[in-house]
């Protein structure tokens, strides 16, 4: 069994379609018996219904804690509570699923035991939201946005309405900064210690980064899920729904420098992928591609390689 950690703060609004893109009538190639979820609320007003999250399945269980800035307690917390074999951190409740996460992930831990699966990222609407925001993008708009593509009956069409958020800019093909769905086996994540509690910054700062990093160094790249990924709903979150010149990026920087004795360096590995590609896909990857092929460096190839030409 998979159990997935997945953490709301405030979002009456998002948390309805995160879960319902969670359940077993949305993801594929999985049963209610496969997986777990566990709605992780924290502090919200008012707080998050205990019907609501049981209605996406009877594996869907909702654990309250008080409200504080960062999560981190709060995610070791309800991952002690799990039952699965694996974890699956969703830390920023706010994020939509495509359909083949929870099925690819399992796959990933099962084909790769040794490492850790995530998927890539991306935001609602044309632009990362921090830039859309100051043009006019917001909830309202949003929901005409998802109105408009018939994601319930295939998730994928997400990608129809979505824009590669910053810590994946350079898409499946290149290394990422973070995930919001980040897969581990329990072994691997007592290893790691899971998230690091010394995070109190809001929303906790660089904590997600922090343990993606940490996972990398330990486990190795990520198993990217490829043709997967999350997308940002805009709430309000303090780095993702606040204008760049705002953000409190530097209190960020300092926390992570005071805890690790370094400034933050984002993972260079180069993933390994595993899946497949849906037609609204497709863009992306060439996206990646393009991108790959820019930063590629080739020594004398030889005549009639694609990279000769």
């Amino acid at each position: 069994m998979l159990s997935v950690i997945v953490v709301f703060h405030d979002m009456q609004r998002e948390a309805p379609r995160t879960l319902e893109t969670l359940s077993p009538a949305y993801q594929r190639g999985v049963t209610a018996a496969d997986y777990e979820v566990i709605a992780v609320d924290v502090g919200s007003e008012p707080p998050l219904a205990e019907p609501l999250v049981r209605a996406s399945g009877g594996q869907f269980r909702l654990l309250r804690f008080p409200r504080t800035p960062s999560p981190a307690a709060a995610v070791n917390a309800a991952v002690r509570t799990a039952r699965g074999a694996a974890v699956m951190v969703c830390i920023d409740g706010a994020r939509m699923l495509t359909p083949g996460v929870v099925r690819l992930a399992r796959m990933a831990l099962a084909g790769f035991p040794e490492r850790f699966a995530a998927t890539a990222s991306w935001h609602l609407g044309p632009k990362v939201q921090n830039e859309s925001m100051l043009e006019g993008y917001d909830q309202t708009i949003e929901d005409r946005l998802l109105d408009s593509v018939d994601w319930r009956g295939d998730g994928y069409r997400l990608f129809e309405i979505g824009c590669l958020a910053q810590s994946s800019a350079a898409g499946w093909l290149g290394p990422i900064d973070e995930s919001n769905a980040i897969a581990l086996r329990r072994e691997a994540w007592d290893r790691l210690g899971g998230y690091d509690e010394r995070f109190m910054s809001p929303g906790g700062g660089l904590v997600n980064p922090d343990f993606f990093k940490r996972a990398c160094d330990l486990l190795g790249p990520p198993v990217i899920l490829l043709g997967e990924g999350t997308f940002h709903q805009f709430h309000g979150g303090v780095a993702t729904n606040t204008p760049r010149v705002h953000r409190p990026v530097r209190p960020m920087l300092e926390e992570y420098r005071t805890i690790r004795g370094k400034a933050f360096e984002p993972s260079t590995g180069r993933p390994t992928l595993m899946g497949g590609l849906s037609p609204g896909g497709l863009p992306w990857l060439a996206d990646s591609l393009r991108q790959a092929l820019e930063t590629a460096s080739f020594e004398s190839p030889p005549q009639g390689h694609p990279a000769s030409r």
